[in-house]
């Protein structure tokens, strides 16, 4: 990582909020920062028509014999296997990956596959961190030549696990101009869209400032606006979702949205006039999500009116922070309402059985966070029969292990969780429990506690 840092300080970039933060938290453990991670499954997913199976089968498209080997040697019970052999398996892809010469397109693309699989389901940022020099200029060149398109998906999800892997404040430097270039000149739609995901994990992940975020950001939400035109990929559905979602992680990283709001609200309530449900879902997430930070806990010395502050549970007995409104999100609020209503009883028969019962789920917790900012995602006024009070916030919960959950009852979590979901796939779990770049991204609950 020497040779990376060298890069990096060499460019003269400002210190991004990530670095600031971990050095503040030096003398915290891995140990308490890192417990468990959210259960991968469909179940869990709350929209798989959108988070489904382009993600979540990537890895055993085409390569069924090589995913079915490594999982063997990740998961075997097999007694004559030393338990590190997923270690000399991680060795040899890396060894193929970055000696061009002796490797083939077809041969490249397994081994990126591979690769990214072992590092989805094992930590292994020791394994990787001394040669990450030699795997990034590999990796870009895959990116970069798109001799096939297979090679370059497998390139991008590879350098994705690798960014979440590695938590280096020094990679988005390294990376972000080629993914610019592959998703504004690719001419597959794909790739694109997997150059989008990878430039948004590049960014909140690789050490990019606030600054640098924020460009992206708008980069992003000039492809929302312009449907997709911006980078030659018109009325693309994926690649206008990939951006939403792009857009939608680095925003929760951003602590004051003011300035941004007016422009990102204005493309989003347009989106929700898409034909595509998945776009309107993901426009709509952003929305929920602008209205949840418009709001902050009141200071202990400040004093708000009473029409300005809401309780983050408020019907809880013991409520949480007394939440501040601090800006307006939208100036036609009553027809953006009107609007989600709408979606979230949508009966036309146009479309899909499927797709109209992801927008009514959906966009019943999205206008409900619209109406009251403080209610995250599933929020719900109904009784318990056991306690006599409202269920509230916090059904959403992903399962750690017996004692740990993650509860995802904020717009900001459920962006994470699908973001992490999208790269890690089935690894989540153990990536939550052993790496901190995922784990101190969404905070964890006792089980069985509010």
């Amino acid at each position: 990582m020497h040779d990376l840092r060298r890069q990096a300080l060499e460019s003269g970039k400002t210190v991004s909020r990530k670095a600031r933060s971990r050095q503040a938290s030096a003398t915290s453990s891995k140990a308490n920062s890192a417990r468990g991670s959210p259960a991968h499954s469909r179940a869990a997913s709350r929209n798989p028509s959108r988070h489904g199976s382009d993600d979540e089968d990537y890895l055993s498209d085409g390569t069924a014999w090589s995913t079915n080997s490594i999982d063997e040697l990740l998961n075997g019970e097999d007694v004559d296997l030393p338990p590190d052999a997923w270690k000399t398996e991680l060795h040899n892809r890396i060894e193929q990956i970055v000696d061009r010469k002796r490797s083939s397109t077809e041969g490249r693309a397994d081994s990126l596959n591979g690769f990214a699989h072992i590092l989805m389901a094992r930590y292994a940022k020791d394994d990787i961190e001394t040669r990450i020099s030699e795997l990034l200029p590999s990796m870009l060149r895959s990116i970069r030549q798109e001799t096939t398109e297979r090679e370059t998906l497998t390139a991008l999800k590879a350098l994705s696990v690798a960014i979440v892997t590695l938590d280096s404040d020094d990679v988005y430097d390294l990376v972000a101009d080629q993914l610019k270039r592959t998703v504004s000149n690719s001419e597959s739609m794909e790739a694109k869209v997997g150059a989008i995901h990878a430039l948004g994990i590049a960014a909140f992940f690789g050490g990019a400032a606030e600054e640098e975020m924020e460009d992206v950001m708008a980069y992003f939400l000039e492809i929302v606006e312009s449907d997709g035109l911006s980078i030659d990929a018109h009325d693309e559905g994926s690649v206008v979702i990939a951006a939403l979602e792009a857009w939608g992680l680095l925003a929760t990283e951003i602590e004051d949205l003011e300035e941004a709001t007016e422009a990102a609200i204005e493309a989003f309530v347009d989106q929700l006039q898409s034909s595509d449900a998945g776009v309107q879902i993901a426009a709509g997430e952003n929305i929920a999500l602008l209205y949840e930070k418009s709001y902050t806990p009141l200071e202990e010395d400040e004093e708000a009116s009473d029409e300005d502050v809401d309780w983050e549970d408020e019907d809880q007995p013991n409520h949480g922070d007394k939440m501040v409104k601090r800006y307006n999100v939208y100036r036609r609020q009553d027809q953006l309402l009107h609007t989600l209503d709408n979606l979230a009883n949508i009966s036309t028969r146009k479309i899909s059985k499927k797709d109209r019962k992801s927008l009514h789920s959906n966009f019943a917790d999205i206008r409900n966070s619209v109406e009251k900012p403080t209610r995250g995602p599933k929020y719900s006024t109904a009784l318990d029969q056991e306690t006599g009070r409202t269920y509230g916030g916090g059904r959403m919960k992903v399962k750690i292990n017996r004692n740990v959950e993650v509860r995802i009852d904020k717009w900001w979590k459920l962006q994470r969780l699908n973001a992490l979901r999208r790269v890690l796939q089935g690894g989540f779990t153990h990536q939550y429990d052993e790496n901190e770049a995922v784990s101190r991204c969404l905070p964890f609950s006792v089980a069985g506690k509010r």
